[in-house]
């Protein structure tokens, strides 16, 4: 649909065109329409290295040589300088995508001018720009930035701003087409030989790079009208159908088991499918090998997302950034548009909202590539449980709960991936309370020293060291009307070693219980990160005596990044048999629904068992804002970590051990009270085994 039929067939399409406008004027007024002679660098290294958080960037900035923090440090150096650079050259390509989307709408002869402007300027400039020389040795190089791959993404909005030019009747002269051409052969002759270098000397293929080495070709064959290459380009090794059966698993999600890295991955899909839509070619209904489609890889984005359209970030990627945020709303509202699912409409929303504060559309996202009048405000549609069994990713829902969980167990995900074996998200209808933390700019010290490392994830970590790269399995997954359970394992993330986590979501509360198995006696900490600080009820937060580095003891695998706040000292024995105690927390959830949560803990020896409440660095959002997370400690060889949740009350909950019913094995938990309870107990075959008991008097 175009931008004029846009103007009179939507109620936000008039509104959102004079916003553009008034934008680019201020920016024209502001004389920060300047595309600087300087290649950019690498945007990863655009954060501070104290605070750990993304630099500041002002599109009204006409250039900047001191860049600041969020915290109001100030930062100087070539490598910030280069990493400023990328933001102003891809900030002045969205202007110029911006520009032509406005003539579009107004045919103000003014903003076709200041499109073309831009694409000329850097038709003439990047054959003066060499191969760069600054970039770090792994990197395919580019000529505008270190990386071919940034390259990339910069000129397919570049020359999606041409195409819509074109769209409109606008022409270049003779001298602004001879600077284009150049730039297009340039630009075909580099994409070309990354694309060779990726697929046939690397033997990569598979990479996310070839999806936009592939995009930024498709772009300049549609401009040419070179039907005939574009159809090879779809076709080839490599090319966009190969790409999407080696790069997609067939359960849908990208090979990395990341979010960030899948919505990358389909944004350079769907501006191959946009390109190639203009010969009359579809890829927007085409398949991979193994049943992978693009419609496929938008409804597991609709199956991973929380009730209000967030999106988990799971392996590496931002928990949230505006950048991201503006590539989801492309890629969603190309998606609604293509697809028509209105579960899309809440992901679409809470883009809009990280973006500018509110779920409307306001933004270039809207004008350019959105249709109809969705309504982007409501939470997302009652979804069932999911189970990606290639990916390794399986979500837990039950209609009458307002609690849900997230679980990671399949593979490492390459070099994008965590030591984060059977990793929990715990969600509820506010959102995430135990996020996965996402990640930093990679330029940052904490990328490979805190989020990447098992410690900062809701899982175990054996003897202070993180797992090894490996992947687990899904050993049961079920559901039934009235609960959900999944029985994950992994034996290869500590040799000699097995973790096996079993979780049971019914209709009121979330059993998490996790076994673990070693040849040695070991010390072994469950990890869990919450956006909420724990409260201790029916006991105190006691101070730490001796020192908490010793008590820890490892300083490696981010223990180093850990303060102990404090050890549970109930105030009496609770739920008690033997030496076992039963310890709850609780937290409050803001701005929530939900209210309050509660979390009990089967300590099994107070003298030996710990439960302390530990800082740790923030979110990837901003890492110098502190979370308050717990840790529960326990020495031994085989050992249990079993914990219950709840919304709104404490949930009725005894431990009874083995010999106390003559079972085998070291015991079962009781949940419930007399007029309805569950006894759950482990069987090594069956998995957790649940036996309903109700007083029918």
């Amino acid at each position: 649909m175009r931008i004029s039929e846009k103007l009179t067939n939507t109620t936000w399409a008039a509104p959102t065109l004079q916003a553009l406008k008034a934008e680019l004027d201020q920016l024209e007024a502001s004389g920060s329409l300047h595309i600087p002679n300087e290649p950019g660098g690498w945007w990863h290294q655009y954060v501070c290295p104290t605070h750990h958080t993304e630099l500041e960037f002002d599109p009204t900035e006409r250039d900047a040589q001191v860049f600041l923090c969020p915290h109001g440090c100030r930062i100087e150096g070539d490598a910030y300088r280069g990493a400023w650079l990328v933001f102003k050259h891809q900030s002045m390509a969205r202007v110029a995508l911006q520009a032509a989307a406005v003539y579009a709408g107004t045919k103000e002869q003014a903003y076709a001018d200041l499109a073309k402007r831009i694409l000329v300027s850097y038709a003439d400039q990047f054959p003066q720009y060499p191969v760069h020389p600054d970039a770090q040795p792994w990197m395919l190089k580019g000529r505008a930035f270190h990386q071919a791959l940034t390259e990339a993404i910069w000129s397919t909005t570049l020359l999606r701003a041409y195409v819509l030019l074109q769209d409109e009747g606008i022409t270049l002269n003779k001298i602004e087409q001879a600077a284009l051409d150049m730039f297009l052969s340039m630009l075909e002759s580099s994409m070309t030989q990354y694309r060779y270098i990726l697929i046939h000397e690397r033997k990569n293929a598979e990479n996310n790079y070839t999806a936009w080495l592939n995009a930024a070709l498709s772009c300049v064959y549609t401009i040419r009208g070179q039907r005939e290459q574009l159809v090879d380009l779809i076709d080839s090794e490599g090319g966009w159908k190969h790409h999407l059966s080696i790069g997609v698993k067939p359960d849908q999600f990208e090979f990395e088991g990341s979010t960030y890295y899948h919505i990358f991955v389909l944004r350079a899909y769907l501006i191959s499918a946009e390109m190639a839509e203009r010969f009359g070619i579809d890829l927007y209904h085409a398949q991979g090998e193994q049943g992978q489609s693009m419609k496929g890889m938008f409804d597991v984005l609709v199956g991973l997302s929380d009730d209000q359209g967030v999106l988990p970030a799971l392996h590496d990627g931002p928990l949230a950034r505006v950048p991201f945020a503006r590539e989801i709303a492309e890629i969603m509202e190309i998606g609604l548009a293509a697809y028509g699912n209105e579960a899309y409409a809440p992901i679409l929303g809470e883009a809009y909202r990280q973006m500018d504060g509110e779920r409307c559309r306001i933004s270039l996202e809207a004008l350019v590539y959105g249709e109809g009048n969705a309504d982007l405000t409501g939470p997302m549609p009652g979804r069932s449980s999911l189970l990606l069994a290639d990916s390794g990713f399986a979500v837990g829902r039950n209609p009458n709960n307002g609690l849900s969980f997230l679980v990671d167990f399949g593979p490492h995900g390459g070099s994008h991936g965590h030591y984060d074996k059977l990793h929990l998200s715990l969600q509820h209808q506010g959102g995430a309370f135990t996020p996965d933390l996402g990640m930093v700019p990679y330029g940052s010290s904490l990328r490979k020293e805190w989020f990447a490392e098992t410690a900062s994830h809701n899982t175990v970590s054996v003897g202070g060291k993180s797992q090894a790269i490996h992947e687990g399995r899904c050993k049961q997954f079920t559901e039934s009307q009235d609960s959900v359970y999944a029985w994950l394992q992994s034996d290869a993330a500590y040799e000699g070693g097995l973790l096996e986590r079993h979780l049971l979501l019914t209709d009121e509360w979330l059993l998490d219980w996790f076994e673990v198995n070693l040849n040695s006696e070991q010390t072994i900490d469950w990890w869990m990160h919450a956006i909420a600080a724990p409260e201790a009820i029916g006991g105190r937060w006691a101070s730490i005596e001796g020192d908490a580095r010793e008590i820890l003891g490892s300083q490696e695998s981010g223990y180093d990044r850990i303060e102990l706040l404090g050890r549970y000292e109930p105030n009496a024995r609770t739920g008690t048999e033997d030496t076992t105690s039963l310890l709850t927390v609780r937290y409050n959830l803001d701005n929530s629904e939900s209210g309050t949560l509660y979390q009990s803990t089967v300590m099994f020896d107070r003298e030996v068992d710990a439960l302390y409440r530990v800082e740790t660095p923030g979110t990837s959002v901003d890492p110098s804002k502190k979370l308050s997370g717990l840790l529960h400690r326990r020495n031994g060889r085989k050992v249990s970590f079993i914990h219950l949740y709840k919304l709104g009350s404490a949930p009725a909950v005894s431990w009874q051990s083995a010999a106390a019913y003559g079972g085998i094995g070291a015991g079962r938990i009781i949940i419930g009270d007399q007029q309805k309870r569950a006894v759950c107990e482990l069987d090594a075959e069956q998995g957790l085994k649940v036996t309903w008991e109700e007083d029918n008097e």
